[in-house]
């Protein structure tokens, strides 16, 4: 198994949240996703529609955000998530000095970059599914995860 493979299994099972405004992006990342047994929450391409799922209810396991979405900065969605406990990661063409202080300590990848190094910092982002507890490989679960609080 590659370790990109290994990386991205660690969605499977989870309910992530994706807003990119670049297509092509938004359709490798959701793709890869997808074909490991992840839901995928959107892509949403704008900052409206990525408020919108993200007060939607229903469990999100973690986002993974542009920073700009179609001339918008996504910090509003940003903070509504992480207001619900939803652990972001950035995916974004700004340098770190481009983040607001309030959202420099949030894992942040360059683009260009794989689904599986998205995936790689989602998973440590993640709480552990509810099968790890029990002893599971990661990424693996003995049943359907529960719906957290």
């Amino acid at each position: 198994m590659t370790e990109s493979t290994t990386g991205l299994r660690a969605l499977r099972g989870r309910r992530i949240l994706v807003a990119e405004d670049e297509y092509a992006i938004a359709q490798e990342v959701t793709s890869a996703f997808t074909a490991v047994g992840a839901a995928v929450l959107g892509p949403a391409a704008t900052l409206a529609d990525t408020l919108r799922l993200a007060a939607a209810g229903g469990r999100i396991d973690a986002a993974v955000l542009d920073a700009n979405l179609r001339g918008e900065m996504a910090w509003p969605a940003v903070e509504a998530l992480l207001a619900r406990g939803v652990p972001v990661v950035l995916a974004t063409g700004y340098d770190a000095a481009a983040i607001p202080a309030a959202h420099a300590s949030l894992p942040r990848c360059e683009k260009p970059v794989s689904p599986a190094e998205i995936a790689r910092l989602l998973g440590l982002v993640m709480a552990p599914p509810d099968g790890d507890a029990a002893g599971d490989a990661p990424g693996e679960t003995s049943g359907e995860n529960a719906a957290r609080d």
